[in-house]
């Protein structure tokens, strides 16, 4: 089969073995699949990973697997746990101290014509929601999970700083509780988005002119930009004893004011996956725009220039078909 792989170099193996089931795991054929930042990252040397890259996918049964039945579409939650230990017990199996990462850490991802994930992490898509849609599940859960981690108020001012794949994503779940909402924007491309979907911005390119509405008025800040400057700019939005919460991950270790931290009394929130459930419901629900965020959808075959696409500065989405 075919299958995108990252062994010190980003490769399109056309031999790969077909996947091998293990206990309690499905066999899944690939239709469409999304490239994500941390996929980027991982070609640059983020986690260490080797081996087949992808975790944003949408795709159908190939056999029938307890309750589940052939040609059923399907979403999968990226985290392989153990089942066993405490995080488990408490529902909390993105923290499992066991856990493996498809597409990530030490689980083979979704870049492939097949994929191998438990049966207890897969999510039916409702027919109503097309693949072009689906394939945003992983990450708009991830959007969720910002609401799941930290009560936001109607009455909450929120800023979101970032204005790529997830900050627009971010953004039009925020939209839905009414709340105070800006988005930090540098690109023309994401500000017609937030304009169009009625969300007020902030140009991070005439900062100088930002009034109270911008500086240290938020009560609530997400920095998906996973860099320093994003956090440092973060700290000069949120106001005395507000919150940051972190949406990205940091490659390498950036240095950051932690006496703001303390003096302000920020509390500093980190988050990371989401509800499947909560996204596919909002999908169903047409609740957020996703096809206007897709740039271009390439076949599997045209997976390494479809890379070379989605690393370019003000890409969007770029999909794989499989």
């Amino acid at each position: 089969m075919r299958a995108l792989r990252f062994d010190r170099t980003l490769q399109l193996s056309n031999h790969e073995p077909e996947p091998a089931l293990a206990s309690g795991e499905a066999l899944i054929r690939l239709r469409l699949a999304g490239i994500c930042h941390t996929d980027l990252e991982i070609t640059r040397g983020y986690m260490g990973f080797q081996g087949i890259l992808g975790h944003e996918f949408v795709g159908e049964l190939v056999h029938d697997a307890g309750h589940w039945r052939a040609g059923q579409r399907v979403v999968g939650e990226i985290n392989i746990a153990c089942g066993n230990c405490a995080y488990c017990g408490a529902g909390i199996s993105s923290q499992c101290p066991n856990r493996v990462t498809m597409g990530i850490d030490r689980y083979p991802g979704a870049f492939a014509d097949l994929i191998r994930l438990p049966l207890v992490n897969l999510h039916p898509v409702p027919d109503s929601v097309p693949d072009r849609s689906a394939v945003f599940t992983e990450p708009l859960a991830a959007a969720f999970q910002v609401l799941a981690l930290h009560p936001i108020q109607p009455s909450d001012r929120v800023i979101v700083v970032g204005a790529g794949k997830l900050g627009l994503l971010i953004a039009q779940v925020l939209r839905l509780i009414g709340c105070d909402l800006a988005v930090v924007v540098r690109q023309d491309r994401p500000l017609k988005l937030l304009q169009k979907w009625g969300i007020a911005t902030l140009d991070a390119r005439h900062s100088a002119e930002w009034s109270a509405e911008g500086r240290r008025s938020a009560s609530v800040v997400v920095d998906c930009t996973g860099s320093a400057e994003g956090f440092a700019l973060s700290l000069d939005l949120v106001r005395p004893r507000g919150a940051i919460i972190l949406k990205s991950t940091y490659v390498g270790l950036p240095q950051a004011d932690l006496t703001r931290v303390v003096v302000d009394e920020i509390k500093i929130v980190g988050s990371r996956c989401g509800p499947f459930p909560a996204a596919l419901r909002a999908m169903a629900g047409g609740l957020v725009d996703l096809e206007p965020m897709i740039d271009q959808v390439y076949a599997l075959d045209e997976a390494l220039i479809a890379f070379e696409h989605a690393a370019q500065r003000g890409v969007l989405k770029i999909l794989l078909k499989g």
